[in-house]
């Protein structure tokens, strides 16, 4: 019987990144499913040093293995200002963590994570707690998906 080690992958962070907040999901450690880990707050569109700290301590403590960042393109595919944002999050967030950052598309996804919360019997109101941190949960499960070639 092979051991249930050897059949570990490794764990992959998901980030939906915004300007007042920060998604993270994180996968399993069979990589099999992405789940919501937590919300980031962030003190401002350029205060990112709590953000990238708290991201670098997640990395550690879960054994990160590689980042996917959603990159949230036009629906036309162009791409805009929060795309330029984005990509310079990540040069900052490879200053910090010394682990592999790929970018996933991200249109849709905050839609989708509205769609999951408000089937799940969350409040409206309440729904602004767990989207940002549901759509990471997606933004991974799509990577993960494309990945595994499913």
């Amino acid at each position: 019987v092979e051991s249930f080690r050897g059949k570990m992958k490794e764990r992959v962070m998901g980030l939906d990144y915004g300007s007042k907040t920060i998604g993270v999901a994180i996968s399993d450690e069979l990589g099999l499913t992405a789940q919501p880990f937590e919300t980031i707050e962030r003190s401002g569109e350029n205060k990112l040093r709590r953000s990238l700290a708290r991201i670098s301590e997640i990395v550690k403590e879960k054994n990160i293995k590689k980042i996917v960042v959603g990159l949230p393109m036009n629906m036309d595919g162009e791409s805009g200002e929060r795309v330029s944002l984005t990509l310079e999050f990540v040069e900052k967030l490879k200053t910090r963590v010394d682990v592999p950052i790929v970018m996933q598309d991200e249109r849709l996804t905050t839609m989708e994570a509205d769609e999951i919360l408000d089937e799940s019997g969350v409040k409206k109101q309440d729904r602004k707690l767990f989207i940002d941190q549901v759509a990471a949960g997606i933004i991974l499960r799509e990577y993960m998906e494309k990945e595994n070639g499913q």
